[in-house]
């Protein structure tokens, strides 16, 4: 994986101290990220959308009857009408519960809220065929997850993370993934590596160099 960008110059932060650990964030320098985020993706939040899709984009299957389309779709107008925040937010425990809430094919969605400037951050978006089973076990995004609540503790800062499922998703892979990728694009979820760069995410998996 590549090395993320850096959020803040070493004029401003020292990366390592004479111990060799790296300092932890500030509060104001979390906030300043949460911020430039908050800026892109508030006026989407606040532009409208739904939980679900015009029929006419996707056969009736797509809203929840059986035998869903397989023929690609306009991906970019699809993920314009879905807004995150009208889907059922769910801990990041869920797959822990002794029966999973959702099954099958699925677009899903980490989201935080910021008490302090009031808002809510999309932090990452996926795409599985199993919804039961994709959070389970070792996934990229859990490693930042932990960086990210780890770093805002230790500058006591709170936040409401949560994760949210779209179970009307397209079951085949290839239309699934396109609009998965729309939706990365409108939003900049800055924990997809798609766009870990063009926020300078200063949180890093565990396996990162």
């Amino acid at each position: 994986m590549a090395r993320q960008g850096e959020l803040f110059p070493s004029t401003r932060l020292a990366q390592f101290p004479p111990g060799g650990e790296s300092l932890p964030l500030l509060a104001h320098q979390l906030l300043d990220w949460q911020r430039r985020l908050a800026d892109h993706q508030g006026p989407l939040f606040a532009g409208g959308g739904s939980g679900s899709l015009q029929p006419s984009l996707f056969d009736a299957g797509l809203q929840g009857r059986p035998h869903p389309r397989e023929e690609p779709v306009d991906a970019e107008q699809a993920g314009a009408q879905l807004n995150p925040l009208l889907l059922q937010a769910q801990s990041l425990s869920f797959w822990r519960w002794p029966r999973a809430p959702q099954r099958g094919a699925a677009l899903y969605f980490v989201t935080d809220h910021c008490p302090v400037l009031a808002a809510d951050l999309l932090l990452y978006v996926g795409e599985t065929g199993q919804a039961a089973q994709r959070w389970k076990g070792e996934h990229d995004c859990k490693h930042y997850l932990a960086a990210y609540s780890e770093a805002l503790a230790k500058a006591q800062l709170s936040g409401q993370l949560s994760i949210r499922f779209w179970l009307d998703a397209p079951q085949a892979v290839r239309p699934r993934r396109a609009l998965e990728q729309a939706l990365i694009r409108r939003w900049l979820p800055p924990f997809n590596k798609e766009t870990r760069q063009r926020w300078a995410t200063p949180f890093t998996a565990g396996d990162d160099p």
